[in-house]
């Protein structure tokens, strides 16, 4: 048992203590009944009750065989029924579909939930070479950096480019911890309520009022509730498709993370409540999912001490507002008084958590009824950092050209044999570069070297039996406005979209399509995120012979904002 666990379990013990006056009888004392909804459980069945069979790729269908009535009694009481099962896109086609369970659902409908599993590459727990550590964050969700382990035994050492990855979600953090506040009013309202209207009689003429209002609070303090847990989902998923995009662009084979067994914040109630909304967990298990899929494997390792010293030296770090404000005390940026580091608190504990994992993967364990992966050993090592190579630039080239050139002679340059200085050529003079631009050269005008050969033509109207105009704008015809295609206004040639009855020009569906899919792959607007830049055969990850990484090719893509 964890530690954490152990202390979560101790305040429980103590408040049940202080309520009742005694200790618990067992740990099942200490929590309330669990509140199951109504569903069927179709896996404690046998194939004499349930069968489901595959009909298409998009078609599965299930036989199951329930009672009539609530006290069935012989066999005439159950009858065979048989449900057509429409099968989503992300279940593919080897998919092996398993028993569902079945549940109705508000409007009176059955909503089935069908598990599926597909075939997933083995990974292995140990001799990784490549490695992507990521490390929790308040408003930087996730931060993390590349780590290359180099060398083998004792002199293994960790290297990395520098560069950090950022998911940054600051404004979905804050809209979470702003509903999450609003539904504690609402809660606390709607106790103050119930607690008025228990202690008035049926027959006072506020109690129904009071009831009423607590129904209604309820009603609304249910509905905030929804809406965090689908933000909880929906950034979870969005934080841990990004990570896996990430990790198989670089090429690492595996991605470590902080074990959420051993975090526990202290302090300020605001900042624990802030941390324990993050919704790790799901984040977490979710980077397990696709990563499985995609043949990479994630191992969490210890948490306690990974922003407490430096990476390159291993002295303790001091803490700062901000890289400019070193002399005062802080939380985000950190500063090393060793060797000069100073870098972002979240990014040096990215370093110190791909370390510990790289250095330490030969004491990998694996949980046998979860396949969870977990290093508890602890080994501290340094992490270098690697330059990339700086593109050759004209300023790179003259200044190694200075440096590299022998010295010039002081005083003013002189030529033998010249008595006089050389006599400007006179304006209009000069020999141009070819014979049509000497035609088209004014008096007095000057041509470049570095400037085209263009010359001015003035576009004519497109009348019969006139010169045909050369290309570029019109500019004798007016310009003609309309309606620009897919802003609610149908496409020439197009059948089904139209223009609303009532005026109003909407957007279309394929056009919001269009222009959310940019912000697919966090899922946000207004979340920022490193973007993934996969690696070509070219600028791959480094091999075994290079203790240096390449140097990836910079695809520039469209930064995702979208909004609620």
């Amino acid at each position: 048992m964890a530690g954490a666990e152990i202390r979560n379990r101790t305040r429980q013990v103590r408040a049940y203590l202080a309520e009742h006056g005694k200790l618990p009888a067992g740990l099942c004392a200490l929590e309330d009944p669990p509140q199951v909804a109504g569903q069927v459980l179709l896996a404690a069945m046998d194939r004499q009750q349930v069968t489901l069979d595959r009909v298409d790729a998009v078609t599965a269908r299930l036989r199951v065989k329930l009672p009539l009535h609530a006290t069935p009694a012989t066999g005439r009481d159950w009858a065979w029924h048989v449900i057509d099962i429409r099968l989503p896109g992300t279940v593919t086609a080897d998919a092996v579909l398993h028993t569902p369970t079945l549940r109705p659902t508000r409007t009176g409908r059955i909503a089935v939930d069908l598990p599926h599993s597909r075939p997933a590459p083995v990974t292995r727990a140990s001799g990784h070479r490549v490695a992507l550590g990521f490390d929790w964050g308040v408003n930087t969700l996730l931060t993390g950096t590349l780590g290359r382990l180099t060398g083998r035994g004792p002199t293994s050492r960790v290297l990395t480019d520098g560069r950090p990855l950022i998911f940054d979600a600051t404004t979905i953090s804050a809209a979470l911890h702003r509903l999450r506040g609003h539904s504690e009013h609402l809660a606390a309202k709607r106790h103050h309520h119930q607690a008025l209207a228990d202690k008035l009689a049926s027959p006072h003429l506020a109690w129904a009022e009071h009831l009423h209002r607590a129904r209604v609070l309820e009603t609304e303090h249910v509905r905030v509730c929804a809406r965090i847990r689908h933000l909880n989902a929906a950034l979870a998923r969005a934080a841990a498709r990004w990570a896996v995009d990430q990790a198989a662009a670089l090429g690492a084979s595996v991605i470590y993370l902080e074990d959420l067994t051993t975090l526990e914040t202290r302090g300020h109630r605001k900042g624990n409540a802030r941390l324990s909304g993050q919704v790790r967990g799901t984040i977490a298990e979710a980077i397990r999912h696709l990563a499985a899929k995609a043949g990479i494997a994630v191992v969490t390792v210890p948490a306690r001490g990974t922003s407490k010293l430096c990476p390159g030296c291993l002295a303790t770090l001091t803490h700062h507002p901000a890289p400019d404000r070193l002399g005062e005390r802080g939380w985000k940026w950190a500063h090393c008084p060793g060797c000069g580091l100073s870098m972002d608190r979240d990014h040096a504990a990215a370093r110190r958590i791909v370390s510990r994992g790289l250095l330490a993967q030969a004491h990998t364990t694996t949980e046998r009824p979860t396949g969870t992966r977990t290093i508890r050993t602890t080994i501290e090592g340094t992490v270098a950092l690697v330059r990339r190579p700086k593109r050759t630039t004209r300023r790179l080239r003259r200044q190694r050209h200075a440096e590299t050139a022998p010295p010039r002679p002081r005083g003013p340059k002189v030529t033998e044999g010249k008595k006089h200085p050389t006599p400007s050529r006179p304006i209009g003079t000069r020999r141009p570069s070819t014979r049509r631009a000497a035609q088209d050269l004014a008096p007095g005008q000057k041509t470049s070297r570095r400037m085209p050969d263009v010359r001015t033509v003035p576009a004519t109207a497109p009348t019969p039996g006139a010169v045909q105009r050369p290309a570029g704008h019109d500019t004798t015809t007016p310009a003609v406005f309309r309606p620009v295609p897919g802003h609610g206004v149908p496409v020439p040639g197009r059948i089904g979209e139209h223009l609303p009855r009532s005026g109003r020009v909407r957007l279309s569906r394929r056009t919001c399509r269009r222009r959310t899919r940019a912000a697919e792959r966090t899922g946000f607007h207004h979340l920022h995120a490193t973007e993934v830049h996969p690696l070509t055969p070219r600028f791959g990850p480094p091999d075994g012979n290079r203790t240096r990484p390449r140097r990836a090719r910079k695809a520039w893509k469209p930064q995702a904002h979208t909004e609620f």
